[in-house]
């Protein structure tokens, strides 16, 4: 099991939790990837019986006949609507307040509050700037970029509140960990590469075997997820000396490429991989 909570993330709940009674609606941001594993489960707590719209950030990236089976199963719970985006996305403001009017229709003067949740580096700070048309929320494409809230206006008819990402104490099941330190909403520093890279090594195996022999110019795969990190490594020159493959580098080599679409548009969970019946 993996787990990775520093402090800051514990102060951020607590201040989440504070300003909540002050929120009309909440907004939490998923990795399109990992609809499942990157939802949060403290939000549901947090926001009681607040309707939220769930936005599926970085679509560009996700298997495009898997993001809409997600976008449908969440839909199918009560005060909830969802919507896919990727980055430069046209219309994403008209798109988003037409689902705020939807769920607050009875607002009665002044802007909408709207509380932006979602762990870390899930592109919230990158969705917050393109709603607002301007560079308001500091990006970058590691976790815990956000440490402190801040109000954030978009238009006339809606007022973010911009949170720190945040995770929860115990990722449970294991599996939802791998996924989330792929996607990179776990600093590098707490796992090492290979355990995650033989992780994605494997998954791919299975689901998208194809990429990985196109875009390595592999001839087959060889059994065995370390295998595949090898001849990888081999592949792409990550060699010590004496012509030793340098396992971690060559891990990764495949976390860099998955992580920027570098083998096509890959989701690493269905909603059939997660939702029991």
């Amino acid at each position: 099991m993996l787990n990775w909570f520093p402090g800051h993330m514990n102060t951020a709940r607590r201040e989440i939790r504070k300003a909540m009674p002050k929120i009309d609606l909440v907004i939490e941001v998923l990795d399109a990837r990992i609809p499942y594993s990157s939802e949060n489960p403290l939000v549901a707590d947090l926001r009681g019986e607040r309707p939220c719209i769930q936005i599926l950030n970085k679509a560009d990236l996700a298997d495009p006949d898997i993001t809409p089976q997600w976008l449908a199963q969440i839909e199918s719970r009560e005060g909830v609507l969802a919507m896919a985006y990727q980055h430069g996305q046209p219309k994403l403001n008209a798109r988003l307040l037409q689902r705020v009017r939807t769920l607050v229709p009875s607002k009665r003067a002044g802007p909408v509050r709207a509380m932006i949740l979602g762990i870390p580096n899930v592109g919230k700070s990158t969705l917050i700037n393109a709603l607002s048309g301007r560079a308001v929320a500091k990006t970058g494409n590691k976790p815990a970029i956000t440490r402190h809230q801040q109000r954030v206006k978009v238009g006339k008819h809606l007022l973010l509140w911009d949170t720190p990402g945040f995770l929860w104490p115990r990722l449970s099941p294991a599996v939802c960990g791998y996924r989330l330190a792929v996607t990179g909403a776990i600093s590098d520093r707490v796992v090492e590469a290979q355990e995650i890279g033989q992780f994605a090594a494997d998954f791919l195996v299975e689901r998208y075997p194809e990429r990985l022999l196109r875009h390595y110019g592999l001839t087959e795969l060889p059994e065995g997820e370390m295998a595949v990190i090898e001849a990888i490594g081999r592949r792409r020159g990550c060699l010590r000396k004496g012509g030793v493959i340098d396992r971690d580098r060559a891990a990764n080599v495949l976390l860099r490429d998955l992580g920027a679409g570098g083998l096509g548009r890959i989701s690493l969970e269905t909603p059939a991989d997660c939702i029991t019946p």
